[in-house]
């Protein structure tokens, strides 16, 4: 499970529906509604770490040397650039009301028609997401055409590794058929515009399962795997007329071919290729085989490579399942399958030339050159061969030209030997904290969900340093630098060597703190520190919501102390200009607290402002003292200038969703505001030059990137760039035309 994912909840019971339709053209985005805040032109990019997230499928497309899709589970799709050597975003236009749509559960492409591309959208199945959509594209996704389902898809969630489960019907390019998680199987007549659940179709739909996890052709005859088995129920069906869907003779059974993961086929030797496990994965897979059904006479025959089970050298077991599966255009009988969830031995890519009757393990003889994407060296120096790999590909037009996706990139080979990441272009970052520093070589520090912290002495290039070490984190839950004293940062997360750290050269190095309270092994949450650096504030949040008490260090982190008057589970804010000044926005109460004692107590101020939400956020403008600012969502945006003792709403925006300040324009007496917000009928980002009197929007229909409220900052030393924050789509940063 990623840790970016949003949380967890009950499963939607679901029952077969019929899946029609709203259609809506979209050239080239889905525009939205003119905002009242007349848009101002902004040049978009993403700063450069490298893929970070699960890619979770790659399709080359059979009929166009080059051309190559990606998808991933929370960050939408791309397009291969071959002369480019890098990946083009898809779906960028999807806006703040589609943030359910940045999950690509599905690729399609036509092979007659080299031009065409489908997406199957949806990132979470579940009640309190929306339904699911896909997208069809007459020019490779320059532009879209969209049809909204009314059934909800999954890309985020178990078995977002199998696949492809769109697909476009051999026989007729009109047709195209979707397998879905609870609502069974469904087909267009008229290339995606409208859907129709498939009556007949042998699977019947759980609430809580997979359903369709793939559908293949082999010649005219179609395939689908059904995640939904016990091991010994029929988990393939396929058809030779479109219509009747029957069990294949002969299919395997039992633990290790449980749950159908991915399927490819020879078009010369007529043979389907399958891997299977006992889970849909990514997670949860400790068994697996794979097999190959000759097609021409229903002959079934077990290939494995290697059975899971066994022992490792150190007495480990040797458990997996297996994910992805590749055939070879241009050499039959020669396969690529992957193993997947196999910690102890670690995973690889197993290849045969003669149709598997023996493998060849590739991650034995790889060489791995990272120098492109510094962080895959784990703070090890020393890169893994991956994890979660259920995608792979081969290139149809090149047979050693190999890429397979991991839970944080896409290694590709030329050679079969030498691997690099091809990621260039694709971003699936969470991002959790920014900071653009006053002074220093770099001009931004990020904290990152799944990689830790991040030092960018560069936006164009992956950050030399790599994930922070000493400690090494996976998510990072807090970020922040003392305002006068800007080489003092300190960081909290999920470490492997405690779960909190400082820094004395602005982000470069770091040391972990002497000491952490209990609870930080568990709960780390956000942490600050006043304006010289001098005193720490940690506040301690577990994964399932509790909040504890905050503690607060005089000594560096040698020693901590608990702070009982402060709001369990708060924020602490620094006072940028007075050391001897924090804040705390109790979201429970509505209630502002201060503290002007260091940090050693807390006493209310104002009191009946919104409440309800802890994703309300607080932020104090630099320079300044006592001047906060509170965005509490649709509750709108809310001021104070005398240090919390009162606010006042924000008339000029009706809702706020993170806010931040960056270099003033010339001549203006206030930092440069940019929010995630809405002045008008969307949400949309804006800079106010004036103290926000007044906004103008900065992002356009083509620049969104799904949902986008978790945090904001401009660039203390250049006018105009701001960097934004996004849940999937990496760190988005804009400067004027």
């Amino acid at each position: 499970m990623r840790t970016s994912s949003l949380s967890r909840r009950a499963v939607l019971a679901g029952t077969a529906a019929a899946a029609a339709l709203t259609t809506v053209p979209l050239l080239p985005g889905r525009a939205q509604a003119a905002d009242s805040a007349a848009a101002h032109a902004y040049r978009w990019r993403t700063a450069v770490i490298g893929g970070t997230g699960f890619v979770t499928g790659v399709l080359f497309h059979p009929s166009v040397r080059g051309l190559a899709y990606a998808r991933t589970d929370i960050g939408g799709a791309y397009r291969w650039d071959d002369r480019a050597a890098r990946w083009t975003p898809l779906t960028d236009h999807l806006g703040w009301d589609d943030w359910n749509l940045l999950g690509v559960e599905a690729i399609a492409v036509d092979p007659a028609h080299p031009n065409r591309v489908y997406l199957a959208l949806g990132t979470y199945a579940q009640s309190w997401a929306g339904n699911g959509a896909v997208l069809r594209s007459e020019d490779r996704g320059a532009t879209w055409s969209r049809t909204d389902l009314t059934v909800k898809l999954g890309a985020n969630e178990d078995g977002r590794g199998t696949g492809e489960r769109l697909l476009v019907d051999p026989r007729d390019s009109d047709t195209l058929w979707l397998g879905t998680r609870h609502d069974g199987l469904l087909r267009s007549t008229d290339r995606g515009a409208t859907w129709a659940a498939v009556s007949g179709f042998p699977g019947t739909p759980s609430a809580s399962g997979q359903g369709v996890t793939f559908l293949v052709a082999a010649g005219r005859t179609l395939y689908a795997g059904w995640g939904d088995s016990d091991g010994t129920a029929p988990n393939l069906y396929r058809t030779a007329d479109g219509t009747t869907w029957k069990a294949v003779p002969g299919q395997p059974s039992g633990t290790s071919a449980k749950v159908p993961i991915r399927a490819a086929y020879d078009r010369t030797t007529r043979e389907l290729y399958l891997s299977y496990a006992n889970a849909p994965g990514p997670n949860g897979q400790s068994d697996g085989s794979v097999h190959k059904l000759r097609t021409t006479d229903g002959k079934w025959t077990e290939v494995t490579p290697v059975k899971p089970g066994g022992t490792t050298s150190d007495g480990s077991a040797d458990t997996f399942g297996y994910g992805g599966v590749a055939v070879d255009a241009c050499r039959p009988g020669t396969v690529v399958v992957s193993t997947n969830n196999r910690w102890a031995a670690i995973d690889t890519l197993y290849r045969t030339t003669d149709g598997g009757r023996t493998w060849t393990s590739l991650k034995d003889a790889a060489v791995f050159d990272v120098t492109e994407t510094p962080f895959l060296n784990w703070g090890a120096d020393k890169p893994k061969f991956g994890w979660w790999i259920q995608a792979v590909g081969i290139d149809p037009y090149d047979s050693k030209h190999i890429v397979y996706g991991t839970g944080a990139t896409l290694y590709g080979t030329r050679d079969l030997k030498r691997w690099a990441p091809q990621i260039r272009g694709l971003e699936e970052t969470a991002v959790r904290q920014l900071i653009s520093p006053p002074v220093g070589e770099a001009h931004l520090l990020s904290g990152l969900g799944d990689i830790g912290v991040m030092y960018h002495e560069r936006l164009t290039a992956s950050p030399s340093r790599g994930m922070a070490s000493n400690p090494v984190f996976g998510s990072a839950t807090g970020l922040a630098q003392a305002a006068a004293r800007p080489a003092y940062v300190v960081r909290a997360g999920f470490g492997d060597n405690g779960n909190g750290a400082y820094s004395n050269d602005g982000g470069q190095t770091w040391a972990p703190f002497k000491a952490q309270p209990a609870i930080a092994k568990d709960a780390p949450g956000p942490i600050a520190a006043n304006a010289d650096g001098s005193v720490l504030l940690w506040s301690f949040v577990h994964w399932d919501g509790t909040k504890y008490a905050a503690h607060r260090s005089a000594d560096n982190g040698a020693t901590w102390t608990e702070i009982a008057s402060f709001p369990k589970g708060a924020t602490p804010v620094a006072d940028p200009a007075d050391p001897t000044r924090f804040y705390a926005y109790d979201t429970d109460t509505g209630t502002l607290l201060a503290s002007t004692d260091s940090g050693l107590s807390f006493t209310a101020r104002a009191t009946g402002l919104p409440s309800g939400d802890s994703q309300f956020k607080l932020v104090a403008a630099p320079g300044r003292s006592g001047d906060l600012w509170l965005s509490a969502k649709t509750n709108g945006l809310h001021r104070s200038t005398d240090g919390g003792a009162t606010f006042s709403k924000i008339d000029s925006c009706w809702a706020s969703y993170t806010l931040g300040f960056g270099k003033a324009a010339d001549g203006a007496d206030h930092p440069a505001i940019y929010q995630v917000g809405s002045t008008g009928t969307i949400t949309a980002v804006h800079r106010s030059d004036d103290g926000a009197k007044t906004w103008v929007r900065i992002n356009d229909d083509q620049h969104q990137w799904g949902w986008t409220g978790e945090v904001i900052t401009g660039d203390p030393r250049v006018y105009g760039r701001v960097y934004l924050a996004t849940n999937g789509r990496g760190i988005q940063y804009g400067e004027p035309v």
